[in-house]
Parts: structure tokens; C-alpha cells; sequence
């Protein structure tokens, strides 16, 4: 009958560790299901598996929403949402670049990646950087308190830094590492529109959207060692 065929699949799928059964006899997806779906997810490209994130967020603030990695001395854009309706397209495309010291995601990486004054002096070099807007940094003193002061927050701001007439905040996210960012998700907006101050006021939103990755980073981890106990994630 249709009933023991499924039975019979069932107790195939417990056997093999997809499929385990509760103290009512309700069948609920295993350890072993979890652990394949997880790897496949893990295989996925970082751009991929952030997009979710970026068209809630996007959906969310109504504003354009980057997730990009640090290349060299420069940023890479990876994934790129732009809201449903409302808004004006910014000029940034998927695998463009920018300057990592001007940007909100670049300088949140770069306070990653160089963890003390002294590194962002040899990272800059004898020359200043190039001036993109009145607001851009443009010393290796300037960069040391920004970095600083980006450490101790937890986000980076772009304050037409890079584009006059664009602000932007960014978050780290951590697809592989509890402590090293794997890349950074940014909200742009028009500064006419939204203003510096109202990006700052939605950090901690911002924060507990983006923190999902880092969520099912530790269930993956969890689920492939479910012995582990939590702070050793």
C-alpha cells in the first residue's frame, strides 16, 4: 500500500541518518540531512549566499545595498540590490572597484586588516592619497584615527567621502570566521534623501539583519559537531 511505501522510505531515510523521529513518532529532517545541506550552502559563491540579506535590507531602507571584499589597495563589489522602486540607481556596478580608504566597506575591512597605526602608515606609504571629494581622507594620519575609531564602533561611515552627494554605512559579515570578515554589506543613500545621521540611527537594524549570516554560520557549525560547545565558535 501507498502507507508502507512510505513507511519503508522512512525508515530508509533513518537509516541513513536524513530522517529521526521524536518521542511522538513524528518524523523530523536529520543530522545527517542538515549536515549535506549546510555543505551545500557552504559551496555556494559568497555573492550568492548574501543576496538574501541585501533585498531585505534594500527592501527594508528603501536604498541601495552593496556587499563588496578588499582586492589589494581597492574594494570589489560581489552583489549589488538595488531598492524596488523610489530611489536613484547609484553609478556602482557588480565587479567594479574602488579605493579601500574612501569607501565605508573599504575602510571597515581595512580596520580589519590593519590592526595597528603603524601598519595604516606603511599601507599608505610617503605620499598622501588621492583627493576624490572635499571630504575624502587623504593622510596617513587622518586614516589611523578613522581606522581607530572604526574598531571601537563596530561599522564604517562614508560621509561623501567617495561621491559627493553619497552616504553610506557598512557592517562586516562573517561567512567562514566568528573574527575575520569574509567581505562587508553597505546601505548608500543620496544624502539629500538620507542623510548621514539617519544611516547611523539604523546601524543596530542593520546589524541584527546582516548578523543572520553569522547565525547560520554557527548552526552549520553546530550541526557538524553538535558536541561543540557554543564559545568555542
Amino acid at each position: 500500500s501507498a502507507k508502507s511505501t512510505v513507511h519503508r522510505a522512512l525508515a530508509s531515510l533513518k537509516r541513513a541518518g536524513l530522517a529521526e523521529q521524536d518521542s511522538r513518532g513524528s518524523y523530523l529532517l536529520g543530522d545527517e540531512f542538515l549536515r549535506l545541506a549546510f555543505s551545500h550552502h557552504e559551496l555556494r559563491p559568497d555573492h550568492i549566499r548574501v543576496r538574501p540579506v541585501l533585498e531585505e535590507l534594500s527592501q527594508r531602507f528603501g536604498e541601495t545595498v552593496h556587499y563588496a571584499v578588499l582586492s589589494g589597495r581597492s574594494v570589489v563589489y560581489r552583489s549589488k540590490v538595488d531598492p524596488p522602486a523610489g530611489a536613484v540607481q547609484l553609478t556602482s556596478v557588480v565587479g567594479g572597484r574602488n579605493p579601500a580608504y574612501c569607501t565605508a566597506v573599504g575602510k571597515l575591512l581595512l580596520s580589519y586588516t590593519l590592526q595597528d597605526d603603524r601598519a595604516v602608515r606603511e599601507w599608505v606609504g610617503a605620499a598622501e592619497l588621492p583627493r576624490r571629494t572635499e571630504n575624502t581622507i587623504t593622510s596617513a594620519e587622518q586614516l589611523c584615527e578613522e581606522l581607530r575609531r572604526i574598531r571601537l564602533q563596530g561599522y564604517s561611515v562614508d560621509d561623501q567621502e567617495n561621491e559627493t552627494g553619497v552616504n553610506c554605512v557598512a557592517l562586516p559579515v562573517f561567512l567562514t570566521s566568528p573574527s575575520v570578515p569574509s567581505g562587508a554589506i553597505s546601505v548608500s543613500g543620496l544624502f539629500y534623501r538620507t542623510p548621514l545621521a539617519t544611516l547611523v540611527e539604523q546601524v543596530e537594524s542593520v546589524r541584527s539583519i546582516s548578523g543572520a549570516l553569522a547565525s547560520r554560520r554557527e548552526s552549520r557549525q553546530q550541526c557538524e559537531n553538535p558536541y561543540r560547545h557554543p564559545s568555542a565558535t
